[in-house]
């Protein structure tokens, strides 16, 4: 079983965005290193969504994220997700 993690955008400016925007992509970086985010990115809006390979993984990520930690994810949810397309 995967996991989604959907956040949903605080309305910040792009400019507010940026300046956290290197630690995000850090510490995305390091996840997807390990192989445990199967895509991330935005949405129109600015929220955004990440698969993870579980649920744990997703938990981690939303523990050390400077989005979420610093506001700029108002909040987010976990789902866990059936791939039917794609193997476990």
């Amino acid at each position: 079983m995967k996991a989604v993690l959907i956040g949903e955008s605080s309305c910040a400016s792009m400019d507010d965005i940026m300046v956290v925007y290197p630690r995000h992509k850090k510490v995305a970086e390091d996840f997807i290193a390990k192989g445990v985010i199967l895509g991330m990115g935005p949405f129109a809006d600015r929220g955004n969504m990440a698969i993870f390979k579980s649920r744990k993984d997703a938990e981690d990520f939303a523990k050390v994220d400077p989005f979420i930690l610093e506001g700029l994810v108002k909040s987010y949810v976990i789902r866990d997700w059936n791939d039917s397309l794609l193997p476990e």
